[in-house]
């Protein structure tokens, strides 16, 4: 919505938008055609929704795989646009049928904040959404870890079913604070100030790089599991640690020990996203290529 879509309606396209508005409590950005449909609907309900949404349009962008099972018979040019781990069949095979949006296609990357409060010392943070194997059991084990340190841990995101009532157990207790599904816009701003940005998952699971890139580009360290380290090491912005609860605290005391370090990993992360992740210097190549799949010229594209 941030990036892609902002992009587009910013040049002047018109867009539709099928996306689970009522179940994350959102309201659809204004110029935009919202079509309402549920969070796990139905291949038949997707269908259907995809139909109405591609009428007279002239690209099709998906954001989930199974979405191209469901795509509608009449419709225009697909884009796959690649926001999840798959193997190297699935891509080949999508890609004989449709465009597919990869890194080397469209860099992820960020909303950087021109100039983001230094980290504090009080609070951690967690954006994204919340599942056992995005590390839910270790964030709330960590979270009764750091109440004797006075630093408290905030949760800002949407949870799978099973792990709704672990958090909100923790939260009665007192242990952290979920806030559910938060716009991102919203979320980044909610995370400046932090001691640092957690992303947490075991080996199952690829860890988006956004996650890590919008912690940076709100000059927060980063400590992250294996999956993020090549982003994170790269960067100097922050610590990798394996899932383990001792192994997180220790990085989140080391850093709230040491505030010259956390400075200087969040105004590195800070630099290094400016320089490379910053979303409008990759916008207007986004939407040159969107406009090229679509075969019409810009002021002429309904997604």
């Amino acid at each position: 919505m941030h990036r892609q879509i902002r992009a587009l309606l910013d040049a002047g396209h018109e867009v539709t938008y099928v996306a689970p508005f009522t179940y994350f409590n959102v309201t659809p950005a204004m110029g935009l055609t919202a079509i309402d449909v549920a969070r796990q609907a139905s291949p038949g309900r997707a269908r259907t929704a995809l139909r109405r949404g591609v009428r007279d349009a002239d690209l099709l962008i998906v954001h989930d795989h199974r979405l191209l099972r469901a795509l509608p018979y009449r419709r225009p040019p697909v884009v796959w646009d690649v926001r999840e781990q798959v193997t190297p069949r699935q891509l080949a095979r999508a890609g004989r049928r449709h465009r597919v949006i990869t890194p080397s296609v469209v860099p992820e990357a960020t909303l950087v904040s021109p100039s983001p409060p230094p980290p504090g010392d009080t609070r951690v943070v967690h954006i994204g959404r919340l599942s056992a194997e995005r590390g839910v059991t270790e964030l709330i084990g960590l979270a009764e870890r750091l109440v004797p340190h006075g630093v408290r841990l905030d949760l800002i995101g949407a949870a799978a079913r099973e792990v709704r009532p672990l958090l909100r157990d923790a939260q009665r207790v007192g242990l952290l604070d979920w806030f559910g599904y938060v716009p991102n816009r919203h979320a980044l701003r909610m995370a400046e100030g932090a001691l640092a940005g957690l992303s947490l998952a075991d080996d199952t699971v690829a860890t988006p790089p956004t996650k890590i890139m919008d912690y940076m580009g709100r000059g927060l360290p980063v400590i992250t599991t294996p999956q993020g380290a090549s982003l994170v090491e790269g960067a100097g912005c922050g610590l990798v640690v394996p899932l383990e609860v001792d192994a997180v605290l220790n990085a989140v005391l080391d850093l709230k020990e040491n505030p010259a370090r956390r400075v200087k990993l969040g105004t590195q992360g800070h630099a290094e996203a400016r320089l490379r992740h910053h979303w409008p210097d990759h916008c207007e190549a986004f939407v040159r290529r969107a406009e090229s799949w679509a075969g019409v010229a810009r002021h002429a594209l309904a997604v």
